[in-house]
Parts: structure tokens; sequence; C-alpha cells
């Protein structure tokens, strides 16, 4: 059954190495962009029952309880098999937690991004360890247990050493999920911005190298595993049962339906684009005109293995696919980066670290 994506645009401060489209916005638009969501959900026609909601952002857990009830009420089917919320650390109560669970709420992704206070200070984080430790504990006090701690490779002034405080932070804590993401150079964000201009500012010039970014996330797949928690896509590792249902739906190409500002959706034929900033997103809903300012067909066969293959599993390949493909599966697979066994096909551990190149000509053929 298809999920259900809702963004929240909202911050209370832009993170340097952020590069979605969210920020510290003016607090008069969130009224507005609340009764924008209710408008625009409300006025769906389901012609199906979701299976898994996610609030994403921007930082939704800043979202007034009395507003995320009434955001999530609009939707059909509840309870969800999954609902997330993506929260920043810094505010949650025991009590915002069970409010969280009384709408609806099944699972918390927390940005933590680093334990270690240096890195934390340079990239615009308010939080601290303690205060990672304290709202867990908040969590699982109110009965959110499927938690998920999300770490970035790559931050400014990062080490071997600091790599392995936060990851020995993560084996106390014990979550039963953890993303880690490689630092995204590129523009849309200032520290990308910064990096690419050869800057000082946002601690650019302390960014490690690629080579060792790398090594950090190599040395967070083993640690990971070690503690019983599998990679199980490029960037998320679980325990058994906790993987994220409504993020497999990306990768597997299952339907899903987006709401709010650059929300996307994909119907399993087209894929479509909202507007991408909250205030073009209140206007055009508020105007009774569609969110959606895009609209292109899907290339399925080209993104079943750009999605497909950082699962995991990777793909099964069907007879067209063996033959369509034959040369590069063959480069790839000489060359160590993807393991063909009859006609499963997956990235290797070394291919992971060069999953783009890979994809990129999958796209190109």
């Amino acid at each position: 059954m298809p999920g259900v994506y809702i963004s929240y645009p909202f911050c209370s401060q832009k993170c340097t190495y952020c590069n979605f489209a969210s920020g510290v916005l003016p607090k008069a638009l969130e009224g507005a962009y609340v009764d924008a969501l209710v408008r625009e959900i409300g006025g769906y026609e389901w012609p199906w029952q979701p299976e898994t909601v996610y609030l994403g952002g921007g930082t939704p857990s800043n979202m007034a309880l009395r507003s995320l009830e009434k955001v999530l009420a609009t939707i059909p089917a509840r309870p969800w098999r999954e609902a997330t919320i993506e929260a920043a650390p810094g505010g949650i109560a025991r009590e915002v937690a069970e409010g969280w669970i009384a709408s609806g709420i099944t699972r918390v992704s927390l940005g933590v991004q680093s334990f270690v206070q240096g890195e934390l200070s340079r990239t615009g984080r308010k939080h601290t360890a303690e205060i990672v430790a304290d709202e867990i504990g908040a969590l699982r006090a109110a009965g959110l247990d499927n938690i998920n701690v999300d770490l970035i490779a790559g931050l400014p002034g990062q080490t071997r050493e600091s790599w392995m405080e936060s990851l020995h932070r993560i084996e106390k804590l014990a979550p039963p999920h953890v993303s880690v993401y490689m630092l995204e150079v590129d523009e849309d964000s200032r520290l990308g911005n910064e990096i690419l201009l050869n800057g000082k500012r946002y601690g650019a010039p302390e960014v490690p190298s690629d080579g060792l970014i790398a090594e950090l996330y190599e040395t967070a797949v083993g640690e990971l595993a070690r503690m019983g928690i599998e990679r199980y896509e490029i960037s998320n590792f679980a325990r058994p049962g906790f993987e994220s249902l409504h993020n497999l739906k990306y990768w597997r190409l299952e339907p899903y339906l987006g709401f709010g500002a650059d929300a996307h959706s994909f119907d399993g034929e087209s894929r479509s684009q909202n507007a991408e900033s909250a205030q073009e997103y209140v206007d055009r809903v508020g105007n009774g005109r569609s969110a959606c300012v895009e609209s292109v067909a899907a290339r399925r066969d080209e993104e079943r293995f750009f999605v497909g293959l950082r699962l995991s599993k990777g793909v099964q390949l069907r007879t067209d696919e063996e033959v369509r493909f034959r040369k590069p599966i063959r480069r790839f697979v000489s060359e160590g980066l993807l393991a063909q066994d009859g006609r499963n096909l997956r990235l290797t551990d070394r291919g992971v670290l060069f999953s783009n190149e890979v994809f990129a000509e999958f796209i190109e053929s």
C-alpha cells in the first residue's frame, strides 16, 4: 500500500550542511502553512488506504501538538503500520512524546549528526550528547521505542577518534535504527558552497578528505554490524524488524503521496513535485490552485537500478535487462563494484563507495 509524506520546512536554525528547501521562516507563516496542509490533504480523494506516514522537513517536531493533530487527522486509515516524525534534539519531554503517540506517531528520527560538541558547534546545532541521551530516555518512557539516530561522516573537524566517540555513544544508547550519511558538497548548503569556493567559513578547511570520509563510513558499517545493527540500504542500518517501512517504499519503487512545500509524489507511472517555497505553496493552495508545479513520466527501467541497487539485497535482473546491461554489469563485476549471483545483482562493499558512478552507467545506457 502507498505511503504519505508531509513536508514541514520550518526550522529553529539553518544548519550549515543542510541542502533541503527549509530554514528559519517567518513565524506568521506557520499557521497559514498548517491550514494549507489541511486543505491540500483534505481535498485529496483517497482511492487507497495509506500504510505509512512520514513527517520530514525542516523540523516537524517543532510543530505545535494541536497543529500536528490537525494535520494527521486528515489522513485516513489510522493506525498506520508506521508513522515517523523527524525531530531535532532539544525540547523533547515525555509529555511531548505522549502527545505524538496520541496523534498516531509510532517512530521518531533524531537528527543528531554527531555526539561531539566541537563538531556540533561548527554546524550550528544546539544540542549536546547528554541532551540526546535524556530525550531518548523520555521517548522510551513514553512508549516510543522505534527510534532512528542520524549521523554525518565528514563534518568539519571530524577525526577517526571523534567518529569512534559518536559510535560508542550509539552503542550505549542502543537505538534500533541508525542512518549514516556521507557529507554532501554542493552549492545548496552554506558549507558545501563555501567548500566549492575554497572559503574558510563554517569550518570548510577542516572538512575531512574524501578518503577519510569513506574510511569513517566503512568504520561505521563494521561497528554497527558488531552491535547487531546491519546495513540494509546504503545509508540505513537497523536491527531486524526495525527497517523504515516508509523509506523502503522509495527504494522499492512503491507509490507515495507528498503534501506540503517541495513534497514529491510517485504514483507508479509519473513523478510530481509541489512548489518549493513555503510561501508559494501557501499562496497556491490558498488561491484554490494545485500545489503541484511539475509532473514527469517516471523512467522505471532506469530508476529500478538507481534505487534498487541502494538496497543491500540488490535487484533481480530480468532477461531483457541482462542483455541490455551486459557490458556495464560485466565491467563492474570485474572491477569488484558489483556482485552477481544468478539473476541477483548487488553492490559490493567497495561498490557502495562508488555507487554514483555505477548508477550513472545504468542511467546512461
